[in-house]
């Protein structure tokens, strides 16, 4: 059975991580959820570069932090926050390809 991300997130977000990096936020409604998608590997490189057309060399980490019930992901950003062409300064949207994932847990 597919689970959604969004039933088990309270949280899924983006944000700058300086003018040049993006971190993606998702931070789990229980430890259950969390060690759930944690345990199975599910948020990982491969994930990430898919949603987000990138390679492996621009993410800059993947940090599941157990505390938080949080997993978080840095990627290189395509232009400098601000550049000409930046489509998001805050980087406050670029969490939209998490919003429809699902996982076989």
């Amino acid at each position: 059975m597919k689970t959604k991300l969004t039933d088990l997130a309270s949280v899924i977000r983006s944000k700058n991580s300086g003018p040049y990096e993006l971190t993606l936020d998702i931070i789990f409604n229980d430890f259950d959820g969390f060690d759930r998608v944690n345990k199975g590997m599910f948020i990982n490189e491969e994930l990430i570069c898919s949603l987000y057309s990138i390679t492996p060399d621009q993410i800059v980490s993947i940090i599941a932090y157990a505390p938080a019930r949080a997993i978080k992901a840095t990627i290189k950003r395509p232009i400098c926050s601000g550049s000409l062409g930046d489509t998001d300064v805050y980087g406050a949207q670029q969490h939209a390809p998490l919003l429809g994932l699902e996982f076989d847990i």
